[in-house]
């Protein structure tokens, strides 16, 4: 018992004396000498196991010497040593904050989706909520300024894009926040309104290996540009590295949507009281839609008043080396990014869209609106 005491002790010293990674080596190595547990190389050869491991180096070196010394309950008192600081920390910070969090949704004037949703949630957790409506002037005098910055001229990328970057933008003006947590990745780990259409679970896999490839091309390219472009940082838990291993290893048979129900691992893990059931369980309903139908609609529209047909034929001709733009509203797009980007639209390899040969997705625009199984996703 007396050596978990002196491991625990010793390590917590370690974590509030060092500033982690190798500045805790040398205090590592005069703790386990001091004590006669290990010798100099010995302890070197901890670290380097250490630092061939994934995790925090302290904390794998913490419970590397803690089972060298004493087994199980060695690697747990070690560990819980050099982590007491951290937790501390965070636990002082959270009381001293002594506000709730703060969230933010945005929507359309006429038929936002999301944003009694996000009322609901918000009211749920106690969060201090924020609401930015927007409408269509507002969305067709941003347009080329977010394909400007993007670089794209992906349909769905920009669609996506406008509601977050307004959202950002706000969010940049009429507060002080600046680093903001995103759910980005999520479609890509665990389903698309589409992928429910995956024949097979190595199908899924495949499909879902692809949208990971391509992420900077697409909703991290989004997110980056719309983000950053208004001096904010994201932190993007899906993205976090282990948690993508991890959740590419399950078994894709599981991942498959033969629940009744997407995302359903996902769904499954929060239940609780981390969200309201209704919330947790609705369908899902992508950023351009869920925004409001109408923000799209109106693009449609304002793009269809650009061109007339044999206009449309024309100019899209210009562009048949590569994508060649399909319909105006892809057209318009892609003459805002030659305007900035002439001759580099190879930086994008294609049109983001479902899988076309899956049935069910031999589809002509990136919504799911179009797809079958839309559902209950726009109510």
């Amino acid at each position: 018992m007396m050596v978990l005491l002196e491991l625990f002790i010793s390590f917590l010293k370690i974590g509030f004396t060092s500033f982690g990674g190798l500045s805790m080596i040398p205090l590592i190595t005069s703790e386990m000498t001091a004590h006669g547990w290990m010798t100099a190389s010995e302890v070197s050869d901890i670290v380097a196991i250490a630092e061939m491991t994934p995790g925090p180096l302290g904390l794998n070196c913490a419970t590397f010497a803690g089972t060298r010394v004493a087994g199980l309950a060695g690697a747990v008192s070690a560990s819980l040593g050099v982590l007491s600081p951290t937790l501390l920390v965070c636990s002082i910070a959270a009381k001293k904050l002594g506000k709730p969090i703060r969230t933010f949704a945005i929507g359309m004037d006429t038929d936002a989706i999301d944003l009694k949703y996000a009322r609901q949630t918000a009211e749920y957790l106690g969060s201090e909520h924020h609401e930015i409506i927007i409408n269509r002037d507002i969305v067709i005098q941003n347009l080329e300024e977010v394909i400007r910055l993007l670089g794209t001229w992906d349909i769905t990328t920009i669609r996506a894009s406008m509601g977050m970057y307004l959202l950002c933008k706000a969010i940049h003006e009429q507060t002080d926040v600046r680093v903001l947590l995103t759910g980005e990745i999520s479609d890509e780990l665990f389903g698309y309104k589409y992928t429910d259409y995956a024949p097979t679970a190595d199908a899924f896999q495949q499909e879902s290996q692809k949208r990971i490839r391509e992420l900077y091309m697409y909703d991290v390219l989004r997110a980056d540009r719309c983000i950053s472009a208004n001096s904010i940082e994201a932190r993007v838990p899906f993205g976090d590295l282990d948690f993508v291993r991890y959740v590419m290893a399950i078994d894709p048979e599981k991942k498959l949507n033969s629940y009744g129900k997407g995302k359903y691992l996902l769904r499954k893990a929060f239940e609780g009281d981390w969200l309201p059931p209704e919330i947790l369980w609705r369908e899902k309903a992508a950023f351009s839609d869920a925004v409001g139908h109408s923000m799209v609609d109106d693009i449609k529209e304002y793009a269809e008043s650009l061109y007339t047909d044999e206009e449309f034929q024309l100019r899209r001709a210009n562009y048949s080396a590569h994508c060649m733009p399909f319909t105006k509203e892809s057209l318009f797009y892609r003459e805002i990014f030659e305007k900035y980007y002439h001759d580099q639209s190879r930086t994008i390899v294609d049109f983001w869209m479902p899988n076309k040969a899956w049935p069910g997705c031999n589809v002509n625009d990136p919504s799911a609106r179009v797809l079958a199984n839309y559902g209950a996703s726009g109510v």
